[in-house]
């Protein structure tokens, strides 16, 4: 079974699909490229304040028109929990994390500013889930350029587990991120390929870079 462990297939739940039909498109195409099982990884941001209960109804949502259409595409109701002091506290406070394949917890940094962080300890958290039974993964480590390769390999000493974004190899994210990618990718330093998907055009480059030899 091939899972894709982090996209934004759920309808208006955040910067990702927006309607059911641009779900049902995306679950379409995953099922296309031989995915059988997604994990719905919608944000949990300051921007998308997303509980386990908006996403477990959209969820629902989406899985009955996909048996309805015949798309054979099993959808995991999860969250991709942005490590920032607007809602990780809130996320933890009120125990809503969703894990996925058991104790799977899905969390990323800022993308260009790392100030936003503000108190929290990226590492001390990590170590508060792995403490608790969970087991975390970093999002796209590579689209995070102000990281140095100690700072990898810490995530990675603590038992923290890294995702590369499909397409980052392949340009997606421009220059910069590919050749970091290329580095982690001959460190062997990821543990899971991940395709953010959250859009038609997300689709479009999959389909034109990634899975033109299909």
């Amino acid at each position: 079974m091939i899972v894709d462990c982090h996209c934004h297939i759920l309808p208006g739940l955040d910067d990702g699909a927006q309607t059911l039909e641009d779900s049902v498109f995306l679950a379409g195409k995953l099922a296309e490229w031989g995915y059988r099982r997604a994990i719905c990884t919608s944000h949990s941001t300051f921007k998308y304040r997303n509980t386990p209960a908006t996403v477990m109804a959209a969820c629902d949502l989406l899985r009955v028109e996909l048996e309805r259409q015949g798309i054979d595409l099993e959808l995991v109701p999860s969250m991709e929990y942005r490590l920032i002091p607007e809602t990780w506290p809130v996320v933890r406070e009120n125990g809503w994390l969703l894990p996925w394949e058991g104790n799977h917890i899905l969390v990323e940094l800022p993308i260009h500013d790392p100030a936003k962080i503000g108190d929290i300890i990226p590492l001390a958290e990590i170590r508060k889930l792995l403490d608790e039974g969970y087991q975390p993964v970093l999002a796209h480590p590579e689209r995070y350029l102000y990281l140095q390769m100690e700072d990898y390999l810490a995530f990675k000493k603590e038992g923290c587990q890294l995702q590369r974004n499909l397409g980052t190899l392949e340009g997606m994210y421009g220059e910069a991120v590919m050749q970091r990618a290329q580095t982690l990718e001959a460190e062997s330093l990821y543990d899971w390929i991940g395709s953010d998907l959250h859009s038609r055009k997300y689709a479009a480059f999959f389909e034109k870079y990634v899975f033109s030899a299909q």
